[in-house]
């Protein structure tokens, strides 16, 4: 299990949304590449970027900064947010040097243009399920579906995709703790990985996940309010391991 710092991106600088609200935001940087390279220093195995711009517009809006993000650092990312066509894929996975891309809404709503990316770029796809009550979300979180999150990650399973992340979007951004159980419940129902995200508080938040089998936790807003240092959290998970 490793720890993975996000960064969030919304109008070219990092910053982090309350439950996906994007009139809720805090401002922590107006660089984010420098962000990205003090989670590097601190020990990162892999950055978490979302343009939130692009999640709720279907775009690459902040495709420049994320560019400049991935050549400033040697620690690899993955990005989320308004990834819906091959071509957007394709700009992140053979421009950006971005290593993995997460694709949401489109997993549900387009289920043909999962398999042809997955086919095109194998190991290099994530499925992004967000959920608020146990039902998908889309569309930067701003459309809530029928589709219950655990349904739709067995329906998904076996399509190419590297992995699932996880979102409980009611804990997203609110430092109230994670939903270790409806994430145990998912993680144990499919035979891919799985990395957590949303809620977490502190160390002993990332520590409530030990024996969940999980590939990694998205820690955000706890990292920078200083609730969590980032080799602290790195060394932890080594020790669950151990």
């Amino acid at each position: 299990m490793i720890i993975i710092p996000a960064i969030d991106i919304k109008g070219g600088r990092c910053v982090r949304l309350t439950q996906g609200r994007m009139a809720d935001e805090t401002v922590y940087s107006s660089d984010p590449a420098e962000v990205a390279q003090r989670w590097e220093a601190a020990g990162a195995e892999l950055i978490h970027l979302v343009d939130l711009d692009g999640a709720v517009e279907g775009e690459a809006k902040n495709f420049e900064v994320i560019k400049r993000i991935a050549a400033s650092v040697k620690t690899p990312v993955q990005i989320g947010g308004g990834i819906r066509d091959m071509r957007v894929a394709g700009l992140y996975l053979d421009e950006a040097g971005v290593r993995r891309v997460i694709i949401g809404t489109a997993a549900l709503t387009s289920p043909g243009f999962l398999d042809a990316l997955t086919k095109k770029y194998p190991g290099r796809v994530a499925v992004g399920i967000d959920a608020k009550d146990g039902r998908v979300a889309i569309k930067g979180w701003v459309e809530v579906t029928d589709e219950r999150a655990s349904s739709l990650a067995r329906r998904l399973e076996g399509r190419g995709a590297a992995c699932i992340i996880y979102t409980d979007i009611s804990r997203d951004g609110m430092l109230s703790g994670p939903n270790v159980g409806a994430t145990a419940e998912l993680a144990r129902s499919v035979n891919i990985p799985v990395v957590a995200s949303g809620g977490i508080s502190s160390v002993k938040d990332i520590e409530s996940y030990a024996g969940v089998p999980l590939e990694g936790i998205i820690v955000g807003k706890a990292l920078y309010a200083e609730k969590v240092d980032l080799k602290e959290a790195i060394a932890a998970t080594k020790r669950m391991g151990a």
